[in-house]
């Protein structure tokens, strides 16, 4: 019984962190305006820009502006 609670233990973790790493890519809209002027004053200086937004590392962020802007600049050319 122990093997069983320890798998119930596992799968609810791996649960959690797959949420908090889809929610971390949530950005209201305000953030996401404040990054898209701060990207056009600093550039990628994601480290001053998660300075400005409360709660947000500079690996969210940036992972949030490539993920969103990558694929349509591809998309351009």
């Amino acid at each position: 019984m122990g093997d069983l609670a320890q798998t119930t233990i596992d799968n609810n973790e791996e649960t959690k962190e797959e949420k908090s790493q889809d929610s971390k890519l949530e950005f209201s809209e305000d953030e996401v305006s404040l990054i898209a002027k701060m990207f056009r004053l600093v550039g990628e200086r994601w480290s001053l820009i998660a300075g400005r937004i409360p709660g947000r590392t500079a690996e969210e962020i940036e992972k949030y502006w490539t993920s969103r802007h990558t694929s349509s600049t591809s998309n351009e050319r």
